[in-house]
């Protein structure tokens, strides 16, 4: 005997409990509710279409200004690889005949190709109809602000990272986007009298558990004998986090400090540091408080020092700059070749009417090493081999 079918009998609790469910894909993640709402009152006024246009004119002033540490460190391009030289090349002048002509200037022997990545990042903001209804333009503005905070930390991580990981990247058109000197086998240029070999790197350890003067002073000599650092335009930074820095701003020349080492120089505080007493007149320039935008605690020779909680413990970074976006500085920042693409973007969700409840932010970047001798990392730590740290992107 055949089974007769029947249809299932509807029952109303079961539609209850699927209209209680959040839509399929939108499981409370990331999406502001009623209930995120953290004014329980009415709209205050402010009609979202023109919040809209504040957010593009918020992002179109964020682009025209790159982060303190981003700008200083790095060059922009849209090149998958550039050929660069990697030392300042040092042509002299001949002596001149009455009538023959000079040899001309040549574009230096030892640029090598250099590749950047190029990736694209992005993330959303989501907000149902009643949040938009009851919430204040202060809350919305908020989630534009968290995106803003998060592209600046993403940018900013990528140019750190390049300089204190040591592995080689490959980009879509199969260049390598190297590191610092690394000890890879490539012999860097030879600079002035001064000659390297191919385990020469700037990744160090300093062989000890506490910073001292002769880390410092390691690092100078590592980035200044490739003529990075040296020139009136350029400009030796060492970046450091705040338990470093504190240690540095203790070392007076002459004077023995951590692991028993002498120091060469003072600590200077710069022209920002609160007021204090010296038994010694100071000689020379002191470091100014700010430099395009970082503060400056002061300085120690040739070195600005730079105190960042964003430099993890027990790391030392020392960069050469020659000041923002210089074709001279350790990293390049790879945009796409097309205009529209560069920078922050804004984009507006799919529906109409409601141009803040879906939008969308991206960025298309990517990262490569410049000038490879131009800055020089060292881990602070007594023994093993250099450990990159992690960075937060």
């Amino acid at each position: 005997m055949n089974a007769i079918y029947t249809q299932p009998r509807f029952n109303p609790t079961d539609l209850q409990s699927l209209l209680a469910l959040p839509p399929f894909g939108a499981e409370g993640l990331g999406i502001n509710t009623e209930g995120d709402v953290l004014v329980n009152t009415t709209a205050d006024g402010v009609d979202v279409n023109a919040l809209w246009a504040e957010v593009q004119a918020v992002l179109t002033a964020w682009n025209g200004e790159r982060g303190a540490v981003a700008s200083l460190l790095s060059h922009y391009t849209i090149n998958a690889a550039d050929a660069v030289p990697q030392s300042i090349a040092d042509e002299s002048f001949e002596v001149a005949s009455e009538f023959g002509e000079p040899e001309s200037l040549r574009a230096p022997s030892n640029a090598i190709l250099l590749g950047n990545t190029l990736i694209d990042y992005d993330k959303a903001g989501r907000f149902t109809w009643k949040f938009m209804r009851d919430s204040t333009a202060e809350q919305i503005r908020a989630v534009t602000n968290y995106a803003v905070a998060a592209d600046n930390k993403l940018v900013n991580g990528l140019i750190v990272n390049r300089l204190f990981n040591p592995t080689p990247q490959t980009n879509e058109f199969g260049h390598t986007c190297y590191p610092l000197w690394s000890a890879d086998g490539m012999v860097p240029p030879t600079y002035l009298v001064k000659s390297f070999d191919d385990t020469h790197t700037h990744y160090l350890v300093s062989g000890s558990t506490d910073i001292d003067s002769g880390d410092l002073e390691a690092a100078i000599t590592h980035v200044q004998e490739h003529g990075y650092g040296v020139d009136p335009g350029s400009r030796l930074i060492a970046f450091m986090n705040p338990v470093e820095a504190d240690e540095v701003s203790a070392f007076r020349a002459n004077v023995e400090n951590n692991n028993t080492v002498i120091a060469k120089h003072d600590f200077i505080p710069s022209q920002g540091a609160p007021a204090y007493y010296t038994p010694n007149e100071i000689v020379g320039d002191v470091a100014p408080a700010e430099y395009s935008g970082l503060k400056i605690d002061g300085s120690y020779g040739p070195l600005w020092i730079v105190r960042s909680q964003y430099i993890p413990a027990k790391y030392l970074m020392v960069v050469a700059t020659n000041g923002a976006n210089s074709p001279n500085n350790a990293v390049s920042v790879r945009e796409h070749t097309n205009a529209s693409y560069r920078g922050m973007r804004t984009i507006p969700g799919v529906r109409p009417g409601y141009p803040l409840q879906d939008s969308f932010w991206a960025r298309c970047i990517g990262v490569g090493t410049r000038h490879r001798g131009a800055a020089v990392v060292t881990q602070i730590k007594a023994t093993g081999s250099y450990v990159a740290p992690s960075i937060p992107m």
